[in-house]
């Protein structure tokens, strides 16, 4: 199928079409699918070799699973928060230097959780009592052991397991590591912070998957932005041509030219397309590929995971609430466990986020945003009986919203090895990219910022040496250069 349009076919099809492509030896055009961090750095990479571009995005705002909220009068991430490698070597620092964002520390290298060290929680029982400190360290340094175990069922084990599954064999040949009573509440706490590094539970996600995140983690611990990932949606998007609104329903891949139609019938028409839309939407199947795509490329869409995590933001008059960065509520189960993020010390401002992961997270789905508010509420005044109510509250549903189907994706029990190469294999002059298809880091923000940028060097690779213009490679900037700054990251821990 090939999308050189002539005069005839341009008077037949009118302007339901545009194309983004001219003739007689003009530069390269691309289509980028999904305004998230992914394409948006793949638009800004071609964007600045001079390529022609335009930006397809479903929604009526940028950044896709980057949502900075503004309604309390101040920046609230409701979707992704942490830098995740706090380090100049996180491909996204030249960018957060550059832009004089500042960091707030919540980890060091040797946290044993995703995103948070022991010593800054407060842990209160099903009744609001509170769990005496020496046993939430106690209980972690017992976690931390288990996991050391884990390492070696792993390692002897040529079948996959599940984390739990794991965690069950180690319990079982270790009966000393066992907890009993609150303890055990307070460990079945730490697995659910555990299960939120994957967004989804820990009876259905690989054990490598977390013994690998833990591997290749960048260095400098993890850190929220104080400021919201905002502006650097804001400046990755500056100058680029974006289409707000425009749900993509077909991409049509010929021999030398794509063709993308969006949901009212507009299409547009390119040299080359990216796509970086979340994999829950590629699993729904609400893109229609054409031809089809092939059996090997289905198969690793299906092969992946994708879970799920809500936030509840609750915005109060005043602090009642102990100056930690988490407040967990211990149960029986990983599934009853919860917490609350205080975002009154990374950030100064009165608010405490709940957060719910996995299957938790899409039963909260099935609730009103009053009934999910006020289920939050009792928690918080079980700890705190004299609580005060929010004066606005924040609700996210990433699992049901169409635009995203989930957070983002996981390896499941069995998963291939190849998965993750078969997924960001592009097929003719379509290119993938988007935080699952990322080579080391999926699940987080830098690593969806890498995929887009490698989408956008692969696909110009391609369209240059197909129209012979490989002398041109030079013109696509490092990832560092986008926005170099000669001073360091600003990081605070107070």
């Amino acid at each position: 199928m090939d999308f050189n349009l002539n005069l005839a076919a341009k008077d037949i099809l009118g302007s339901q079409i545009e194309t983004t492509q001219t003739q007689n030896g003009a530069l390269p055009s691309v289509i980028v699918i999904g305004a998230g961090i992914s394409g948006l750095a793949a638009a800004r990479i071609l964007h600045e070799a001079s390529f022609k571009v335009i930006l397809l995005e479903s929604r009526d705002r940028l950044g896709g699973r980057i949502h900075t909220d503004y309604s309390f009068g101040y920046p609230v991430d409701m979707g992704a928060s942490w830098l995740h490698g706090v380090c100049n070597e996180n491909p996204l620092a030249p960018l957060i230097r550059g832009l004089g964002l500042t960091l707030y520390r919540t980890s060091g290298d040797d946290s044993v959780l995703y995103d948070h060290d022991l010593e800054s929680y407060t842990l209160f029982d099903k009744d609001g009592c509170q769990v005496p400190q020496q046993m939430v360290v106690e209980v972690g340094d017992t976690f931390k052991n288990i996991l050391k175990e884990t390492e070696k069922v792993r390692d002897e084990h040529p079948d996959d397991l599940s984390v739990l599954q794991a965690i069950g064999i180690v319990l079982d040949r270790h009966p000393e590591l066992r907890q009993d009573g609150l303890a055990h509440e307070v460990l079945q706490w730490f697995i659910c912070r555990m299960e939120a590094c994957s967004k989804v539970d820990a009876f259905s996600v690989n054990i490598d998957y977390f013994s690998e995140i833990q591997e290749q983690v960048l260095s400098g611990g993890h850190g929220l932005m104080v400021q919201g990932y905002d502006p650097i949606i804001k400046a990755l998007a500056k100058d680029i041509d974006i289409r707000l609104n425009h749900r993509v329903a077909k991409i049509s891949n010929g021999p030398n030219k794509v063709m993308v139609t969006v949901e009212d019938g507009t299409s547009f028409i390119a040299d080359a397309a990216i796509v970086t839309v979340p994999l829950g939407v590629l699993k729904a199947n609400l893109i229609q590929f054409e031809p089809k795509l092939p059996e090997w490329k289905v198969d690793a869409i299906s092969d992946l995971g994708v879970g799920n995590e809500n936030k509840i933001a609750l915005q109060f008059d005043n602090v009642f609430w102990p100056d930690v960065e988490l407040l967990g509520i211990v149960a029986p189960s990983s599934y009853a466990c919860g917490y609350f993020l205080n975002l009154h010390k990374a950030t100064g401002h009165p608010v405490l986020v709940y957060m719910a992961a996995g299957r938790f997270a899409y039963d909260l789905e099935k609730e009103s945003d009053e009934s999910a508010a006020k289920f939050v509420m009792l928690q918080l005044k079980k700890m705190f009986p004299n609580a005060t109510e929010p004066v606005q509250y924040l609700v996210s549903r990433w699992g049901t919203d169409p635009n995203s189907l989930g957070c983002y994706s996981y390896d499941v029990v069995g998963k291939p090895e190849d998965v993750y190469d078969r997924l960001r294999a592009p097929l003719g002059n379509i290119f993938f990219g988007g935080e699952a298809v990322s080579m080391d880091h999926q699940g987080s923000v830098h690593g969806a910022y890498s995929a887009g940028v490698m989408a956008a060097d692969n696909c110009h690779r391609h369209l240059l040496q197909r129209l012979g213009r490989l002398d041109k490679l030079h013109m696509v900037p490092s990832r560092g250069e986008i926005h170099e700054a000669a001073f360091p990251l600003q990081i605070s821990r107070m």
